[in-house]
């Protein structure tokens, strides 16, 4: 029994997953309002009762795609910033903080998280979202950062908001523009060494 219970839980799990991919592209190409949960479903060749199993609305559904990018965003800045302790801690700041930009330009991601998602979700639950990804490794950046002395001491917690803040709107540049938000990001960040 415990080897049907497991088929059937890996069956359920990639229902799930399925669900949350199908709706991330739709929700990236028609954003979440143009988005019904009856496309949801044929898309994915499942029942309205198997996403509803999994999900309670498509406000569910929507959170668990946010959840999911967020994690995708801080995988790509944690492997931009890891493995290279020579770097040091400003040098990361900036290495993280264009492997977001980077992740940023698709087009998609960009609807989802900077202007579905506080729309949907509100301004709280996202930031309880990115606090669990790219915000708390942030944190703990410009908190490294401080503890050896490379910026200037200041309240952490602030300043890594309005960092996140500062890439999310370099993020919203058209690609023309890019380039030099870079330049201003790079700018202000080694503005803060001591």
């Amino acid at each position: 029994m415990q080897g049907a219970d497991r088929m059937l839980s890996g069956k359920a799990a990639a229902t799930r997953q399925m669900l949350i991919a199908v709706a991330r592209q739709l929700f990236a190409d028609k954003g979440y309002a143009e988005t019904g949960t009856p496309e949801i479903v044929a898309a994915a060749g499942v029942t309205r009762g198997a996403l509803y199993h999994h999900f309670a609305d498509k406000a569910a559904l929507f959170r668990a795609v946010v959840e999911e990018e967020h994690a995708l965003l801080a995988m790509a800045i944690n492997s931009a910033t890891a493995g290279d302790d020579e770097t040091g801690p400003v040098k990361a700041l900036l290495a993280g903080g264009d492997a977001f930009l980077s992740a940023m330009q698709d087009e998609g991601r960009r609807r989802i998280l900077l202007i579905d998602a506080p729309a949907v979700l509100g301004r709280a639950e996202l930031d309880a979202i990115d606090g669990r990804h790219g915000l708390r490794t942030l944190i703990e950046g410009v908190g490294a950062a401080m503890e050896a002395k490379a910026i200037r001491e200041l309240p952490v917690v602030p300043l890594a908001h309005l960092l996140n803040a500062l890439f999310d709107r370099a993020a919203l540049a058209e690609a023309e523009e890019l380039g030099d938000y870079r330049k201003a990001i790079r700018a202000l960040i080694r503005g803060l060494k001591v």
